[in-house]
């Protein structure tokens, strides 16, 4: 497989070479506090900074993927409008269904430039015309949530909110007609939990609802699934028995996730960032208050473990050790943990983002012998060309979040990984 130009990813931390994001638009700018709430943010964010801090994000992915790698929502749907004129009208056309907007703004739509189609699609204003024509869809920062590399097949997943929808159908859409996805459908390894007959709702109508940041492809052998406020019962049976059938992993972890806003997905409380290392959320991942495991084997087994650290330590290595958010201090870690502590991104083994908000957990990465180093002072160095970054060993790069961190995601959430390198 030429992984240079296709999709494939089998874990969480081998050295990541494509993915996709999306930095903080216009639309977020119009959030007001009465719709806060409605859109899924706990705040208003002063756009300015917000994107500001993003940049530095980017411009450390850019720095270990390449610039070439890191692909930008609004221009793979630019450039998927590019590709498919029947398509893009057959999106349209979902969307003013979806959004009920009359056949003016359709007409209007239709008439767009492609690339200030793409951004009145997800911001929902028309600079043009100095008007808005549907709400904006502010989450879509958290690319993590929009789909799913489960080695060379892609699932598209299915949002439980229904502000989220708009999100969903760009998604399908960049994925059915982008140059770089669209051989993925036509050779079978597209998983769309949208499609209502191969995905519909179960005999007691539970709806097909999974997030990608309840998703989480440990190894090559075991995909985590947290059950979740996100993801019902139903779609995690209905994407096991899938998956399965597929023969792409061996087997399923049901995480149980308290049905809480602190801990809408199994990310916001542990994430990997080397071999045998992972950051967690001790009440959660080790007490077990709330994080009760099960195992589904392809060949029908079934194991249960009362907690994410036992199964771990039980399935995956003796070896492997938690880094506490808030060094496992209360109410440090229950700060932590809200401003996503537990929530990063690993570059290669060893090397991970994370807010540098978090000092009572950065000093329990010092105390486990990494080096902790911000996102600006690494930009800085690398651009002086006075760093070889691939020397660097045992790092977390920490990101500037003052309003990042008001959205409720961290660097994993803003993330989704199309290559990595095969584990190993």
């Amino acid at each position: 497989m030429n992984l240079k130009n296709d999709v494939f990813v089998d874990s969480e931390i081998m050295p990541l070479r494509k993915v996709i994001v999306h930095a903080p638009d216009e639309g977020i700018d119009r959030i007001s506090p009465r719709l806060a709430s409605e859109l899924l943010f706990d705040d208003i964010v002063y756009l300015p900074s917000m994107q500001k801090e993003h940049a530095v994000f980017r411009g450390i992915l850019n720095a270990f993927v390449g610039e070439e790698n890191v692909l930008e929502t609004q221009d793979l749907i630019e450039e998927s409008f590019d590709a498919s004129d029947e398509i893009k009208k057959e999106v349209i056309q979902l969307i003013k269904e979806f959004e009920e907007i009359p056949n003016s703004f359709v007409e209007r739509l239709n008439s767009l430039p492609h690339k200030q189609l793409a951004e009145v699609m997800i911001s929902g204003y028309d600079r043009e015309k100095d008007m808005f024509l549907f709400d904006p869809i502010p989450n879509f920062i958290f690319t993590r949530d929009i789909a799913l590399t489960i080695k060379d097949h892609v699932v598209i997943t299915k949002a439980s909110k229904s502000v989220r929808k708009r999100e969903n159908l760009l998604t399908r859409f960049f994925f059915h007609a982008h140059p770089q996805f669209a051989h993925l459908f036509k050779q079978g390894r597209l998983i769309n939990l949208n499609q209502i007959d191969d995905f519909p709702p179960s005999t007691k109508g539970e709806p097909v609802t999974i997030e990608g940041g309840d998703l989480m492809m440990l190894n090559p052998d075991y995909l985590l699934i947290g059950h979740s406020e996100r993801t019902t019962d139903h779609a995690l049976v209905t994407l096991k028995r899938v998956l399965f059938e597929k023969k792409l992993v061996k087997n399923i972890v049901e995480v149980d996730v308290p049905k809480e806003r602190s801990f809408m997905h199994i990310d916001t409380l542990f994430t990997q960032i080397n071999h045998n290392q992972f950051v967690g959320f001790k009440p959660i991942v080790k007490d077990g208050l709330g994080s009760y495991v099960t195992v589904y084997r392809d060949t029908g087994g079934v194991v249960e473990y009362p907690s994410v650290y036992d199964f771990l330590k039980s399935e995956i290595s003796s070896e492997i050790n938690f880094i506490w958010s808030g060094d496992g201090v209360s109410p440090y870690q229950e700060r932590e943990q809200w401003t996503d502590g537990c929530n990063l991104v690993a570059l290669r083994p060893g090397i991970a983002l994370t807010y540098d908000r978090n000092p009572y957990t950065e000093k329990a990465f010092l105390n486990h012998g990494y080096q902790v180093i911000h996102a600006e002072e690494l930009l800085r160095k690398i651009h002086q060309e006075k760093f070889d970054i691939e020397k660097l060993k045992n790092t977390i790069i920490t990101l500037p979040s003052s309003e990042l961190s008001r959205a409720r995601g961290g660097s994993h959430c803003m993330t989704c990984p199309i290559i990595r390198e095969k584990f190993q």
